[in-house]
């Protein structure tokens, strides 16, 4: 019986604190509109980086946002954080070889500290860029970018700020920025550009800022392990410019573990085989008859990743046990993100999930993989 009580009780404070949220927020409060003017510097990250590096890159970044109230489980489990999506113009300072670049990516930022109406966050956002110039022999001679072989790119960008509240419709910030933009070797060359850099900016709340937080905490999910795998696929172009487009094969085994809901570490194995090194061997006839043994990849790797409701953001680092023939870094990174379709505590299959992951050697992209995984 007293079972019973308490559990009516924990329903109707639960339903009185999400009417009380639903019921005193404002319409459209949390929601705001953030302008940052960015200034930073090409990093020359690697020898054959040979473009000149422009004394000054400047840009813009504009980033709808919204604040949350704690609606979401995830939301109360990351201290309320704010979601954003952001436009952002680079002009990379010598146009004539960088071009300029506009990028579209979503965001999320996280609170490191919040203390009175001061705050010190850190975001990260993935996406896309066009770039208005890019290595190309045909039809215009414009040879000297090495780093960007193609138009289309991805766009990776991560900021912290120290911001202060000055009023409930307005917020000024300052703090920096470090972006990347490749198009993970699908096109040559594919150096990458990098900046870093400080950036100043307000954000403009038409509302107000002050919202009604929903401080329910939930009941901690159980720190389960699951066996998952991966299958994913992707494309490569060869070894030199407007060369053919060589598929590759990825797999991925591993075991995962839960902890504190919405965090899932991890540790397995990769495989990929690699049709541009099998034709490489088969050109060059090397190790004849056997270039599909040295056309695959094996490694262990660790990660984490860390749940936003459906949305999943993956840190992994792995350690090659077998190489290819064409050898790259012995360690690498991958980073992206899971989309769950499925997302279950009971059942065989308790999650399925589409992912897409850059893998990288520090400042050197390998390539871009997607596909699907399972979680059993």
């Amino acid at each position: 019986m007293a079972t019973g009580k308490r559990c009516i009780s924990l329903l109707l404070s639960t339903c009185i604190i999400s009417a009380a949220v639903a019921q005193d927020n404002k319409p459209w409060a949390g929601f705001a509109i953030e302008t940052n003017f960015m200034g930073g510097k090409v990093m020359k990250h690697t020898q054959k980086f040979r473009a000149p590096v422009p004394d000054l890159s400047t840009g813009i970044d504009i980033n709808f946002v919204h604040r949350t109230a704690g609606k979401r489980a995830w939301q109360r489990s990351r201290n309320f954080p704010v979601i954003g999506f952001g436009f952002t113009y680079t002009n990379y300072g010598i146009d004539s070889i960088y071009g300029q670049c506009f990028a579209v990516y979503p965001n999320i930022e996280i609170p490191i500290i919040r203390k009175g109406n001061f705050e010190w966050t850190i975001r990260a956002g993935y996406g896309g860029g066009y770039v208005t110039r890019n290595y190309e022999r045909a039809p215009s001679w414009d040879t000297f970018n090495t780093a960007i072989g193609s138009r289309l790119n991805n766009f990776t960008q991560f900021m912290t700020d120290l911001r202060y509240r000055a009023s409930e419709h307005l917020e000024v910030q300052a703090g920096a920025h470090f972006s990347h933009i490749s198009n993970a070797a699908f096109r040559q060359p594919n150096l990458g550009v990098n900046m870093y850099g400080g950036h100043i900016g307000l954000r403009y709340y038409p509302t107000t800022n002050r919202i009604i937080k929903n401080e329910y905490q939930d009941p901690p999910l159980s720190n389960r392990w699951l066996i998952q795998a991966k299958v994913g696929l992707t494309a490569t172009e060869g070894g030199f410019t407007d060369g053919p487009l060589y598929p590759v094969y990825l797999g991925s085994a591993f075991v995962s573990r839960r902890w504190k809901s919405y965090n899932k570490m991890m540790v397995g194995f990769d495989y990929s085989y690699h049709n541009k090194i099998y034709a490489f061997l088969r050109n060059n006839e090397i190790h004849p008859g056997d270039e599909k043994k040295y056309s695959w990849k094996g490694s262990v790797f660790v990660g984490n990743e860390f749940l936003f409701g459906r949305v999943g953001v993956l840190l992994q680092i792995g350690v090659y046990v077998k190489e290819a023939y064409l050898r790259l870094a012995p360690v690498y990174q991958k980073l992206g993100s899971n989309y769950y379709i499925i997302q279950s505590e009971h059942g065989f299959l308790k999650e399925l999930f589409a992912f897409g992951l850059l893998k990288t050697h520090l400042t050197q992209a390998e390539l871009a993989e997607f596909g699907v995984g399972f979680g059993f």
